[in-house]
């Protein structure tokens, strides 16, 4: 796994910048009006109009908050599957995986 991005906690919301070899875009995660129990809990937007992605909570097996991120965008080599989780200094990093299982 690689580390893509590094956010900042801002009350509800994330703000950070994804990094990888074809991508360099500022994104913010905004919470989410959930409509239904599956519906996700962030929003992702990029340029502060453009979804693209979103983030559920969940709890690690070591009982840790994580954010299993999704972003997807037709200008992206594919789906890019990720893990928000907050580092030992407060930040927030979002951790790239191959699969959705990662």
């Amino acid at each position: 796994m690689a580390h893509i991005g590094t956010f900042t906690a801002q009350g509800n919301s994330f703000t950070g910048t994804v990094r990888t070899l074809t991508l360099n875009v500022k994104v913010k995660f905004v919470p989410n009006d959930k409509e239904s129990e599956n519906a996700p809990d962030y929003r992702i937007q990029a340029g502060g109009n453009y979804e693209i992605g979103a983030a559920w909570k969940k709890v690690s097996k070591a009982e840790r908050p994580y954010l299993s991120v999704t972003l997807d965008d037709p200008s992206f080599p594919g789906t890019i599957y990720a893990r928000l989780v907050e580092g030992e200094d407060g930040a927030h990093n979002l951790i790239w995986s191959r699969s959705k299982n990662d």
